[in-house]
Order: structure tokens, then C-alpha cells, then sequence
């Protein structure tokens, strides 16, 4: 029986009922249609860097996307429309368009998991989202038994969300078309920490190879690159998102962004260091990590349970200091 501690990245979970790894897209399509006939639970997971699983396990079908392929049309006017299996790494990809001079996605480099995952968070970095890349999703609609493509307009996309995601159990991705100018240049640089790295002025560009090699040095700096041999990496990131709140219960000090509806995005890392949780803070085998205090991390023995109840106390602090309510980046399953 398989541990979902050997495929996440928090290297936690006990056993799935049912584990499967789908390499083709008919295998996929046919083992969620099977288990949704026979009211099986399931959970379609990619890398495993987003979820957190119970040490109790999964009590159902588990099945990992594994399909691969990248299609590429290149045209001198309108650039590239790439095309990507849903089991294609993130990063391997990033790394691919990025030597292909495919601008867009560089400052998205470092971040673990699969491609089909990354519309349903709407991943995002340093100033840029997955979002302003994507022409298409395509998917099977699980409610109505067909496939369906949504364009960029139909995901519906926010801050780390989609419709796919408000619907979590509905569409399984199967592959995701990006639409990316070519050149030498990167996007416009719109993060101040990145800006100051590759000693350039906020919104120009520099040169696509430098950015997304900075971009990599400060997420391993932050312990934010998955690394075999360091602990604080055995993460999913960064844990919460950044609040959004309306602008009266800003608290003062705080970094804070102008959101499109009125309201300010608030730096959920802020938050935590002065509700008084540290880097380093250690639960059982759980530990913020040393590096940043939005990632929660496994030092060797951590069970699922310890994970979740310091990624509680986090939450508990802020509601108590701040009254600002901290939501989970990380799906949570077997948990209240």
C-alpha cells in the first residue's frame, strides 16, 4: 500500500486506499470516471508540493498525473502558443521555454509541481502570475462526463485562485496552452528585492537567462528550492496566502499592496513575525523554517499532525493580535 509520505514534498501522509500513476490522458480520464461512478473518493494530486495529507491517509483513490508533452508554435508576429501535458514538471518546463526565449513565466522558476497544477492556484512570484501567460485550459468536466476548454477570460482568474479551484472537484486539467512573446528581454520587473539583484530600475527589463537565475538565487536563499539535503526545503512553500483585507484594519507597519476591488493585500509573513511565531519555532518534528517564516517545514520525523497544528498556531496568533483571518495555500485532507 502506498504512503503518500514518499510523493509530497512535506514527506508526511499515511496510505491511499487506491494509488495510481496515470501516464496517458485516456488512463487519466478513465480512472477519476471510474472512481467518480462508484462514489470512490479521490484525490488527483501532481508533484504532491501543495497538499498535506493526514497521517490517518486517504480513504480512496489516489491518482498522480504523470502525462507528458510540449507542443510549440512559433510565429515572428504573435510569438509562441505552447501547449503542455498536465504531468509536465513546472520547473522543467520554466527552464525549457526560458533557453526556447519564451518571455513570461522566467520569475517563475523554482516553484515545484506540475503544469496542470498551476492554473488552479494561479501561481505566482515576484510581481507576475501564471495567469497573464495562459490562452487556454483544457479539461474534463467531471459533473457532465466532457471535455471542456476554458479561454484565459473563462478560468476566472484572482490571486492565487481560479474557477478551478472554487470548484475543486469538477475539472481535471489535462493540459494547459500558454501564449508568450519571444525575445532576449524579460517581462517588466516588478519585484524590489529581484530589481536590486540584477541592478535594474522597477518595470525595466533585463536580459530572460539573468532573471530567471536570480529569480532561483532568492527562492534558495529563502529556502523556497525543493533540495534533497535541506530540511527547510521539506516544505510546500509558503504555507498561507497574503491576506486581503479592507484598508481600515491595515495595522500600522505593515507592507501592504493596493488591490483592483478597493482593498490591500497584506504581507501574511509580516503578520506571523509579529504575532510572535520566529524562524526556527519547532513543533514535534515540525519547524518554521530558518530561512522564511511562511514556510512550514518537516526536520526529519515530523508527522502530518504536527505539520497542521503549528500551521494552526500560526493562524491563532494572527486572528488574536491582528483579527486578520490567515487561509491556507496548501490543500489540507483528513483534517477538521
Amino acid at each position: 500500500m502506498k504512503r503518500l509520505e514518499e510523493v509530497t514534498t512535506f514527506r508526511v501522509g499515511g496510505p491511499a486506499q487506491e494509488f495510481f500513476v496515470a501516464t496517458s490522458e485516456s488512463e487519466l480520464i478513465e480512472l477519476v470516471e471510474s472512481a467518480d461512478t462508484s462514489d470512490t473518493p479521490v484525490l488527483v494530486m501532481g508533484g504532491g508540493s501543495n497538499i498535506l495529507v493526514s497521517d490517518e491517509g486517504f480513504p480512496g483513490r489516489v491518482i498522480q498525473v504523470a502525462t507528458k508533452g510540449i507542443e510549440a508554435e512559433s510565429d515572428a508576429c504573435s510569438g509562441g502558443m505552447v501547449t503542455v501535458k498536465a504531468g509536465e514538471d513546472w520547473d522543467a518546463f520554466v527552464s525549457w521555454a526560458n533557453g526556447e526565449g519564451f518571455v513570461g513565466i522566467e520569475t517563475l522558476a523554482g516553484i515545484p509541481g506540475t503544469v496542470g497544477a498551476a492554473p488552479i492556484q494561479n501561481i505566482g512570484a515576484y510581481g507576475h502570475e501564471v495567469s497573464e501567460v495562459i490562452a487556454r485550459v483544457r479539461t474534463f468536466d467531471r459533473k457532465d462526463r466532457r471535455l471542456t476548454t476554458f479561454s484565459v477570460e473563462q478560468c476566472d482568474f484572482g490571486y492565487r485562485t481560479s474557477r478551478f479551484k472554487r470548484e475543486p472537484d469538477r475539472f481535471l486539467i489535462l493540459d494547459v496552452t500558454f501564449q508568450m512573446k519571444q525575445g532576449e528581454l524579460s517581462s517588466p520587473v516588478q519585484y524590489q528585492e529581484l530589481a536590486d539583484a540584477l541592478g535594474v530600475a522597477l518595470g525595466e527589463r533585463a536580459p530572460l537567462k539573468r532573471v530567471l537565475e536570480a529569480t532561483l538565487a532568492i527562492r534558495k536563499k529563502k529556502g523556497m528550492v525543493l533540495d534533497e539535503n535541506d530540511r527547510d526545503t521539506w516544505s510546500a512553500g509558503s504555507f498561507f496566502t497574503n491576506p486581503i483585507i479592507a484598508s481600515l484594519k491595515l495595522p500600522e507597519g505593515s507592507p501592504s499592496w493596493p488591490t483592483s476591488d478597493g482593498k490591500v493585500k497584506v504581507s501574511a509573513a509580516w503578520l506571523i513575525e509579529r504575532a510572535g511565531i520566529g524562524k526556527g519555532m519547532k513543533h514535534g518534528g515540525a519547524a518554521i523554517s530558518s530561512k522564511h517564516v511562511l514556510a512550514i517545514t518537516n526536520q526529519g520525523g515530523a508527522t502530518a499532525s504536527e505539520i497542521y497544528e503549528l500551521s494552526k498556531m500560526c493562524s491563532d496568533a494572527v486572528k488574536k493580535k491582528f483579527g486578520i483571518e490567515l487561509e491556507s495555500e496548501v490543500r489540507l485532507f483528513g483534517f477538521a
